[in-house]
């Protein structure tokens, strides 16, 4: 494992279930890694105790919310957003460059193409093995923040009329939950609620790169199925006021619409091609004479 690379768990309220590490553990990952927890957990003593002082890093949540937009008047700091922007943070005073930012809940990170490019049976692999490939990816691009895909990216199937992101080897201008970043590549997440879309979509219309590749998938709870992290919060507000923050990020692309087939719920949706920067090929480009 590369020693300027390190795993930050985001955690809160769930010192028991910090289902995350138990999976890199069966996975085989040797690597550096660390729970992230806020000092306004009241479960803090409890994550210590299951995991050792060494492996908790605490941040001051307040503080945390003077340094970026959090788009809201409303204070209430229940959500990520803090912890991952902490993260950059957290990797500075640990002299590390290169993290993977996790949520607490995946039940197996899982390859979705075999070895022809087709797509296949999830299989698991080892993490090690993953997170270095990933990371000479990484190395050798520009790309501001790499993520893989989730589960829900291939419903659907694939097939001449299917999901796309299961018939090739390809990328979306996303990334959300499974976040590879580099203090050498900065940047900050904004909004309260909906923080990585919202990131992505307003950074993405500045010509910063967020990367989803569909080789590999994460397999999670479903949200507000799990009590504690995001769930209260995404409970109280609906899905309105949680996808109305990316309108406000970026509001010449993104409007709430209705998600689903036939039991609808609200849901954000961006048009990409009034978001992302289109730059025209050179087989464009008039000779000069």
């Amino acid at each position: 494992m590369d020693d300027n690379f390190c795993i930050f768990i985001l955690s809160h309220g769930r010192p028991d279930r910090v289902v995350t590490l138990r999976t890199m553990k069966e996975m085989g990952y040797t690597g550096k890694w660390f729970i992230i927890v806020d000092n306004e957990d009241k479960t803090i003593d409890k994550y210590i105790e299951n995991f050792g002082n060494d492996k908790i890093l605490i941040f001051d949540k307040l503080a945390m919310s003077k340094i970026f937009d959090t788009m809201d008047i409303e204070d209430n700091r229940k959500t990520i957003v803090y912890a991952r922007n902490y993260c950059f943070e957290a990797a500075k005073q640990l002299g590390i460059e290169y993290f993977i930012e996790l949520d607490d809940d995946y039940r197996s990170i899982e390859c979705r193409f075999n070895t022809k490019g087709e797509f296949s049976q999830a299989n698991k692999l080892n993490l090690d093995m993953i997170t270095g490939y990933l990371l000479d990816y990484y190395k050798s691009t520009t790309i501001t923040c790499l993520a893989i895909a989730q589960n829900g990216d291939f419903i659907g199937g694939g097939g001449v009329n299917g999901n796309p992101f299961c018939n090739n080897l390809m990328i979306k201008r996303k990334a959300m939950n499974f976040l590879l970043c580099s203090t050498l590549r900065p940047f900050q997440f904004i909004g309260r609620i909906n923080e990585d879309v919202n990131t992505y979509a307003l950074l993405g219309s500045q010509g910063k790169l967020f990367i989803t590749i569909n080789v590999l998938s994460l397999k999670q709870n479903d949200t507000q199925q799990s009590k504690g992290g995001m769930t209260d919060v995404y409970m109280d507000s609906g899905t309105y006021v949680k996808s109305f923050y990316t309108v406000i990020a970026h509001p010449s692309s993104v409007k709430i619409s209705l998600l689903g087939e036939t039991k609808h719920r609200i849901h954000h949706r961006i048009k990409w091609k009034y978001t992302i920067p289109c730059i025209l090929s050179e087989k464009y480009k008039k000779e000069v004479i």
